[in-house]
């Protein structure tokens, strides 16, 4: 069955329509739809034709909270635009935009920066912070938990699998753009991410504690990283303990983001066998990012990343267990300690990376920066035909822009900066720095 919706329809009534005939495909039409929030079902085909637009309304109060993963960690949070949970067989598809209207959003959270708040004063975030009675001691990333300001993602898809997304236009995302988690089968090919460069936590896609995703030939231009992988943070994400695995990227073009193939900082369930190849990168920050700490646990490993382009980037491959956004204050002294610290299950590791045929033009701060744990080395990295050279003097950043490591293990070096680090070669020469 077809159902096709215009500007005044209700989607919402569609879908639900669409349910209760156990599948069908929802047509969104040229025009302006303007929504709230949307819960997908199974068996559901939701087509845009050229020049369709989806755009929600940015009122946080019409978002009310669902159980989901925020930051790597399970509690409560805003319920997203476009949602599916435990469903199957969905396919988003066609020539249109889905818009989340990030704007208003970015703006509430730049105020609650600029006031360095670290507590709920809103009425959303009260309601958040009642139901999340341990969120004053959760570690997170760059989003502050403590405010229980947990903006939603654009589409998040959570426990469902046999998944599509084909040629749509994801833009202006209150927070993450697409959120897969603990998903199977999932195909996302032809895609558009666009968020301004400045707008916070606008990640493109989050491949969360999901197997088995390939990503073809998709335009990532964001305000974080691009092609995210993740799974799970500290103890929370231990005691879930479902990696991201078989993963595979190839054709994409990533303009602004942070890390455009960004692996971690969530890494507690594990992240493996990931191949990512004919990649082009244009003024990313970093090209390749692979990131952990103390505390976040896990291991990224039998990573392959090949065939890669980069022109301006900041620095074209970074692997780290340093990175330091979200750190809590108490954490500070042990988590970003240069010393060794004792070994346990939230010791992140990284290790059996293989990394080739890669060429960097006008790097502008750092080519390399490699930076291990002295309890936990970087192990059996292997850089093979890597090309790079920097950016005209005018156009090169302060080396500390090549990793966001609290301001440690900075220098003037703009080679390849390599610290902790066990087995490396860098073009068939072996580079131990311990």
């Amino acid at each position: 069955m077809k159902i096709k919706v215009k500007e005044s329809d209700d989607i919402q009534a569609a879908i639900n329509q669409i349910r209760e005939l156990h599948g069908g495909e929802l047509i969104i039409s040229k025009g302006k739809h303007i929504t709230g929030p949307i819960l997908l079902t199974s068996n559901l085909t939701m087509t845009f034709e050229k020049g369709a637009v989806l755009k929600f309304k940015d009122d946080p109060m019409l978002y009310p909270p669902v159980w989901t993963r925020w930051e790597g960690i399970e509690c409560y949070a805003m319920h997203p635009l476009i949602y599916a949970t435990d469903e199957h067989n969905i396919s988003i598809n066609g020539e249109g935009i889905i818009d989340g209207s990030g704007s208003g959003w970015w703006n509430k959270f730049r105020k609650i920066e600029s006031e360095d708040r670290t507590k709920p004063r809103e009425a959303y975030e009260i309601r958040l912070a009642k139901l999340n009675p341990d969120y004053q001691t959760r570690t997170g990333g760059g989003g502050r938990p403590s405010t229980q300001f947990l903006r939603p993602p654009l589409i998040q898809f959570w426990k469902c699998e046999e998944i599509v997304l084909d040629g749509v236009t994801l833009k202006n995302s209150p927070f993450w753009t697409l959120h897969m988690v603990y998903s199977h089968n999932v195909v996302i090919k032809n895609m558009t991410f666009s968020n301004p460069a400045s707008a916070i936590n606008t990640d493109a896609m989050d491949i969360d504690s999901t197997e088995n995703v390939t990503v073809n030939n998709c335009l990532l231009d964001v305000g974080d990283d691009g092609v995210t992988l993740k799974s799970g943070s500290g103890k929370d994400g231990l005691r879930i303990n479902r990696p991201t695995k078989n993963v595979k990227v190839t054709n994409c073009r990533i303009l602004a983001s942070h890390g455009g193939i960004a692996i971690g900082s969530e890494t507690a369930a594990g992240i493996s066998s990931v191949e990512v190849s004919n990649c082009t990168f244009e003024g990313t920050r970093r090209g390749i990012r692979l990131k952990s700490r103390r505390t976040r646990g896990g291991t990224i490993e039998n990573i392959k990343l090949h065939d890669l382009r980069m022109d301006a980037c900041w620095c074209p491959i970074s692997l780290e267990q340093y990175f330091a956004p979200g750190v809590l204050p108490d954490e500070e002294k042990t988590v970003l300690s240069e010393k060794a610290q004792p070994v346990d299950e939230t010791t992140p590791h990284i290790k059996n990376i293989d990394i080739k045929n890669i060429e960097a033009t006008n790097v502008r701060a750092t080519a390399a920066f490699i930076v291990g744990l002295p309890e936990a080395n970087i192990k059996n990295v292997n850089i093979e035909n890597f090309e790079w050279s920097l950016a005209k003097e005018d156009q090169l950043l302060p080396t500390k822009f090549a990793e966001e490591t609290g301001g440690r293990f900075h220098d003037e070096n703009r080679g390849i900066k390599t610290i902790n680090v066990s087995n490396l070669t860098i073009n068939g020469k072996k580079n131990n720095m311990n």
